[in-house]
């Protein structure tokens, strides 16, 4: 069951941004870190950035470091992925996610695998082509 909705994405060109938002209908975001995913064509989902509940800690991947930025408004019941600088090779189908049990206020480590995550959206569509 879907409990996230994720939008904000569309067709960039190289050098691009796109904020990339989530929220949910279905419950109060603000208790929980909020994970943004993504899957390229043919590849595993992978995390992107990480941040608590509380925007007190921020992880990201190594890949999205320096040009990605995650926020949130919690009175606003959203999630934020701000993409700068963006390259081909971040095309890919972006998800937002939350853990259902332990320490869910908190970010795991990027690299925690999805099957973690009971919170999911349908993804929204990022293409990066000139």
């Amino acid at each position: 069951q879907l409990q996230f909705v994720e939008s904000g994405g569309g067709l960039v060109q190289p050098g691009g941004s796109l904020r990339l938002s989530c929220t949910s209908s279905r419950f109060s975001m603000g208790g929980s870190a909020v994970t943004w995913f993504r899957q390229a064509p043919g590849q595993e989902r992978e995390g992107v950035a990480c941040i608590d509940s509380g925007s007190v800690w921020k992880t990201y991947a190594d890949s999205v470091k320096g040009r990605f930025t995650i926020s949130r408004d919690n009175p606003a019941n959203t999630a934020y992925l701000q993409m700068n600088s963006l390259e081909p090779e971040d095309t890919a189908i972006y998800f937002c996610a939350s853990r259902i049990t332990g320490a869910n206020f908190a970010c795991p480590p990027i690299t925690t695998p999805t099957s973690a995550f009971g919170y999911w959206g349908q993804g929204t569509r990022v293409t990066v082509s000139s």
